[in-house]
C-alpha cells in the first residue's frame, strides 16, 4: 500500500505528460529548455542558492510546467522566441499587463496570482544563470512578487456547528477533523487510523505526507467523533480515515454552504474543504499565545500567514477571560484541583472532630457547598464553562 495518497492525481498527470513530453503552443527552442529545466527540478539539480534542496513534487512540477509554458507563449506573442533572451523591460511589461488587466484571464479579469507567475519565472531564471556557460545578468531582481491576498469562504464556530448538524454521517467526522486540525486537504486524505494516539486526542501528520514538515498536534474538538467513526466503520490501523473523494466532499459542501452561510460569505466562491483550513486558522489564532506553536500546528515555516489572518480578523487586543483558561495547562489544573480536594478532605476531618452540636451544622453547610458546585458543573454547556467553574473553585473566586 502507498504511504502517500494523491487525491488530486498530480502524479498521474505528470506521468501522462512524461509519455509525450510536449509543451503545446510554444516554439521548439522554448519547449526544449522548459523540458530540461523540469528534468533538473525533478531530481533537485541546479537549484539556486537559498532555495530548498531536493527534488520537486509532482504538484510543483505540474505548476512549473503550466505556468512557464504560459509565460513562454505570451513572450512569443511579443516577438521573444527564446525566453532566455527576454529583456528586463519586456519582462516587466508582461507582468504589469497581467496585473492591470491588459492581459486578461479566460473569465475576462486581471490575473490575481501574478506574483506566483513571477516567482516561477525567477526560479527558472536563476536556474538559467546557474546552467549557462556565460555570465547571465539577473533581470528578475526588481520584479514585484506580491500578489492579491487569497480570498476564501470564512465561517465562524457557530456556522461550523450548524454544518455538522446538517452534514451526512460519513461527512461529519471529516469536517470536524478538518476544522479542528487545520490540515491541508492533501494531509487530511493521508491520515491513517494509526496516526491517531492517546484515545484520538493526538494526531501525527507524517513528514512524507506534508507539504512542509511532519508534526504531532492535539485534537481538542473532534476526538470523540473520530473515535466513534472509526469504531462504526470498523477501520483497521492501516486504513485511511477519508473514504470520500475531494470532488464529492466539495459537492456536498457547496450545498451546505448555500443552505447555512449568508450570501455575502460565498460571494467570491463556493464553500470547499480548502476553506476549512482558513477558518480553522481564524478560530485558533486568538487562542494561541505563542506564534511558534501556531506555526507548528498549521505546518507553516514563516509567519506570513499569521500576519495575514491577524489582519483579516482585524485583531488588536482580543484577549478574553476564556483565553485565560487556555493558558492554564491540564497538568496545572489537575495539580491545583488535587490540592483543593486534599484541603476539602482535611476540612472534613476537622469537622468530624467538632462537638456534636457544631458538627451537624458544619456538615449541613459543607454538603450544601458541594451540591452548589455539582449544580454549576451540570449547567456548564461548553468546555470553557466547565473550566470557568473549575477555575473559580481552585482559586476561590
Amino acid at each position: 500500500m502507498e504511504d502517500r495518497l494523491d487525491p488530486y492525481n498530480h502524479k498521474q498527470r505528470l506521468d501522462n505528460w512524461k509519455k509525450t513530453k510536449q509543451i503545446k503552443d510554444v516554439s521548439k527552442t522554448n519547449e526544449k529548455i522548459i523540458i530540461k529545466f523540469l528534468g533538473d527540478m525533478e531530481i533537485g539539480l541546479n537549484i539556486s542558492k537559498g532555495s530548498v534542496k531536493g527534488g520537486r513534487s509532482a504538484i510543483r512540477l505540474n505548476t512549473l510546467r503550466q505556468r512557464l509554458a504560459f509565460i513562454a507563449k505570451e513572450l512569443e506573442d511579443r516577438k521573444v522566441k527564446d525566453m532566455r533572451q527576454v529583456t528586463t523591460q519586456q519582462l516587466h511589461k508582461l507582468f504589469d499587463d497581467m496585473r492591470t488587466g491588459v492581459l486578461k484571464t479566460r473569465q475576462g479579469t486581471p490575473y490575481k496570482s501574478t506574483g506566483d507567475y513571477i516567482k516561477i519565472f525567477k526560479t527558472f531564471w536563476h536556474w538559467n544563470q546557474k546552467t549557462n556557460k556565460n555570465k547571465v545578468e539577473d533581470i528578475t531582481s526588481d520584479l514585484d512578487t506580491r500578489g492579491e491576498k487569497p480570498k476564501f469562504v470564512y465561517f465562524t464556530e457557530q456556522d461550523f456547528n450548524k454544518m455538522l448538524e446538517s452534514a451526512s454521517a460519513d461527512l461529519k467526522p471529516i469536517l470536524a477533523l478538518a476544522f479542528d486540525s487545520g490540515q491541508r486537504v492533501t494531509e487530511i486524505f493521508n491520515n491513517k487510523v494509526s496516526d491517531f494516539s492517546n484515545d484520538f486526542t493526538e494526531l501525527n501528520i507524517r513528514d512524507e505526507t506534508s507539504k512542509t514538515f511532519g508534526r504531532k498536534i492535539k485534537l481538542l474538538l473532534c476526538s470523540k467523533q473520530i473515535k466513534k467513526y472509526v469504531e462504526r466503520m470498523e477501520l483497521k490501523q492501516d486504513d485511511y480515515i477519508c473514504k470520500i473523494t475531494p470532488p464529492m466532499i466539495n459537492r456536498k459542501l457547496r450545498e451546505l454552504g448555500k443552505k447555512i452561510l449568508k450570501p455575502e460569505q460565498i460571494t467570491f466562491k463556493n464553500l470547499s474543504l480548502y476553506d476549512f483550513r482558513h477558518s480553522s486558522a481564524c478560530y485558533w489564532l486568538p487562542r494561541y499565545k505563542n506564534e511558534s506553536a501556531m506555526k507548528w500546528r498549521f505546518g507553516w515555516k514563516k509567519s506570513d500567514m499569521i500576519h495575514y489572518y491577524t489582519e483579516f480578523l482585524g485583531m488588536k487586543d482580543t484577549i478574553t477571560k476564556d483565553d485565560l483558561y487556555l493558558d492554564i495547562t491540564k497538568a496545572e489544573l489537575e495539580k491545583d484541583l488535587n490540592k483543593t480536594k486534599k484541603d476539602l478532605e482535611e476540612l472534613k476531618d476537622k469537622v468530624s472532630q467538632f462537638p456534636d452540636m457544631f458538627k451537624a451544622e458544619m456538615e449541613k453547610e459543607f454538603n450544601a457547598y458541594l451540591s452548589e458546585m455539582a449544580d454549576k458543573f451540570k449547567k456548564a454547556k461548553t468546555i470553557n464553562d466547565s473550566l470557568e467553574v473549575l477555575y473559580n473553585i481552585t482559586y476561590n473566586k
